[in-house]
């Protein structure tokens, strides 16, 4: 019986078909699974964990933060409940006991003269605290209208002291404005008389013992007062009424451009 004979198989070919290409390499067969995976499979790196050491980091500085500012404002509520507890301090007090009008002429310029003098008791009610006042600017309004200005020197007041401050305050040819000028002729001619505000500004520092505070701003507005306004050439001063005279004072902090 005749050997049959098979050709063998054509290379394969990349190309036009023209038998030109170059064959293509056959992998072994069977391929093993290196063979198959090992060279596109990616390789498997561990990262590390930046985001969850950051989370850490943050929430411990966080943590000691509020911790610190905690116990700080124990330690300062500790502080200011023990002095509290040894000065108890209270705030000075200001009583406007007299108020004089020598004259208050308006001519037909808008144009203001006035003279006042005014009296006014300070009394400090603490044991153990003594106030150093600055030089203190006294103002005389009406209906926010300023009619006179004047300066008291600066003094110490004792613990368990009160001191009676005195002031003469006047203006000369100031000029206010058509409005305000209106407003104050027509207030003047009040039976009632003319409603006035007194107002101080100043700075006081305190001491108790050795030590001592920085100076604080602190205004003083008293309220209430009421006069007649003499007539004009008249050479005896008007006495103000002063019996229902309030006054409030307030504590003025300066921070960076704002007063509170």
């Amino acid at each position: 019986m005749a050997d049959r004979v098979y050709p063998a198989a054509k290379p394969i070919t990349n190309g036009n078909g023209n038998g030109n290409g170059v064959s293509a390499a056959n992998p072994s067969f069977p391929a093993t699974k290196a063979q198959l995976y090992g060279a596109t499979r990616p390789t498997y790196r561990p990262q590390p964990h930046h985001r969850r050491t950051r989370r850490r980091c943050c929430c411990t500085f966080f943590f000691w933060f509020f911790l610190i500012l905690l116990i700080l404002l124990l330690l300062l509520g500790v502080t200011g409940t023990a002095f509290y507890l040894i000065y108890r301090p209270h705030r000075p007090s200001f009583t406007v006991t007299s108020l004089k009008l020598s004259y208050l002429n308006l001519t037909s310029s808008s144009t203001l003269n006035s003279k006042f003098n005014v009296n006014i008791t300070a009394k400090n009610p603490n044991k153990h605290i003594t106030f150093v006042y600055q030089p203190t600017t006294i103002t005389i309004l009406s209906n926010n209208i300023n009619i006179g200005e004047g300066t008291i020197p600066s003094f110490k007041h004792g613990k368990k002291n009160t001191t009676l401050l005195k002031s003469s305050i006047s203006s000369t040819g100031l000029a206010l404005e058509s409005e305000a000028s209106t407003e104050l002729k027509k207030n003047m001619k009040s039976k009632n008389g003319l409603a006035l505000k007194v107002k101080l500004d100043t700075k006081v520092k305190a001491k108790m013992g050795k030590m001592k505070t920085p100076n604080v701003g602190i205004r003083v507005t008293c309220d209430g007062v009421r006069v007649h306004v003499p007539v004009v050439g008249s050479k005896k001063p008007v006495t103000a009424s002063t019996s229902n005279v309030k006054c409030d004072v307030d504590v003025r902090f300066k921070i960076w451009k704002w007063t509170v």
